[in-house]
């Protein structure tokens, strides 16, 4: 397909939708399928946001809105951020986008030149790097692996940065892994940055609320406020508030970005959704009670997964501090077969073998940055996830 672009040929497709794809194909055929590889919360969106949403419909506010959002919900980000993470910031301050995904992709693109460097953690969400390098840039990876609970150390960081990086991309809670870093842990990341002031920072907090073990949510502009100029704080509606589909993400950053970011967004989306907005503002403003109950039903999940899967042979699985996925090795069962005759070569092998043989649908460690390993999201029910462990664990022992 000559006529396609270069650009496109450096990315890759997003392999956690490739798998969830192929589980809804197997699942349409017939088969008994238990997908656990999408990131998104099981709960239906809180009443209150719904219902404020009914009301912007029928008060006509379905017409085109400014840019980078309504006022009223950039006021209300503004509140959320001082409230909950202590930034100073105003409405000028803060932009709205059609999801987390587009603050990230405006602010990389507003920014990156060829030959620009984004140093990216590994394991990483599969849609840095491929941003990264559709903006013609290079992604670094700084390897944070089990060793060191899935987190970057200074150490890591210090040895990916070079006179060419332009961001660092963090993540906490972290997708795939659920690592959350303590602000202690932001603080020796932050000492290394403040002795390279070409860095800006972008945090994807979209998993801020899913914190556990009585853990406190900590964001680096917080930790250093030093840093505030110079970093993007990227949250959103989709996980905290059960509003995938929604589609509202939102970040504060440095005016002149902001600017640019508008700019970009205005020849592109333009506006995000005016009802999405204003139930937006309905779940930034209204009563967060829920999200405790939320947070103990994804706490049990978490402890029953992870204990399932370290009862399974060749399966080790570190217990995540937050977010809703597991990230463990199946280093153990490589080079392997399954009872069903299929070779497990690779982290992919398996997945597949898995999904093939049980229904079961994870998505492949290699698609994160880090092979010999799988994620599992357990933002499902129960009753399913303990059949989807029963099932890895029978597959697991089937192999010789």
């Amino acid at each position: 397909m000559g006529f396609l672009s270069d650009a496109l040929e450096r990315v890759a497709p997003s392999a956690t939708v490739g798998i969830t794809q192929k589980a809804r194909t197997l699942a349409q055929a017939g088969q008994d399928v238990i997908a656990l590889s999408a990131g998104e919360p099981d709960f239906d969106t809180p009443l209150h946001v719904r219902d404020a949403a009914k009301v912007a419909m029928d008060e006509g506010k379905t017409r085109y809105t400014n840019v980078d959002g309504i006022p009223e919900l950039k006021e209300a980000v503004a509140r959320k951020f001082k409230r909950d993470n202590g930034l100073d910031v105003t409405a000028a301050d803060c932009f709205i986008s059609s999801g987390g995904k587009q603050i990230i992709f405006n602010a990389l693109m507003a920014t990156l030149n060829p030959g620009d460097e984004v140093v990216v953690p590994v394991p990483y969400w599969v849609s840095y790097p491929e941003i990264v390098r559709l903006c013609g840039a290079e992604p670094v990876f700084a390897v944070a692996d089990a060793t060191s609970g899935f987190k970057l150390t200074p150490a890591a960081l210090e040895a990916a940065i070079s006179p060419k990086t332009k961001w660092l991309i963090l993540n906490t809670p972290s997708n795939p892994t659920g690592a959350a870093y303590t602000a202690e842990e932001l603080r020796g990341l932050a000492d290394v940055l403040m002795r390279h002031p070409h860095v800006h920072i972008l945090t994807d907090d979209i998993y801020e609320v899913l914190v556990y073990d009585g853990g406190t949510f900590a964001t680096i502009a917080q930790v250093e406020p030093a840093l505030q100029p110079r970093t993007v704080t990227m949250n959103g509606v989709s996980k905290s508030h059960a509003m995938t589909g929604w589609r509202i993400g939102y970040c504060t950053g440095p005016r002149q970005l902001l600017a640019a970011m508008m700019k970009l967004q205005s020849q592109s989306t333009t506006n995000p959704s005016s009802i999405s907005q204003w139930a937006a503002v309905a779940a930034l403003d209204g009563p967060q009670e829920f999200l405790a109950e939320w947070r103990d039903v994804f706490q049990g999940r978490r402890d029953l997964v992870v204990a399932g899967l370290n009862a399974a042979n060749g399966v080790e699985c570190l217990t995540p501090q937050g977010a809703f996925y597991v990230f463990p090795s199946c280093k153990g069962l490589l080079g392997k077969t399954s009872a069903g005759g299929k070779l497990i070569a690779t982290d992919e092998d398996f997945v597949m073998g898995l999904l093939e043989e049980t229904g079961v649908a994870l998505v492949h460690g290699t698609a994160f940055g880090l092979p010999g390993h799988f994620r599992l999201s357990y933002a499902a029910a129960n009753a399913e996830l303990e059949e989807a462990v029963r099932r890895i664990q029978a597959f697991c022992a089937g192999v010789k």
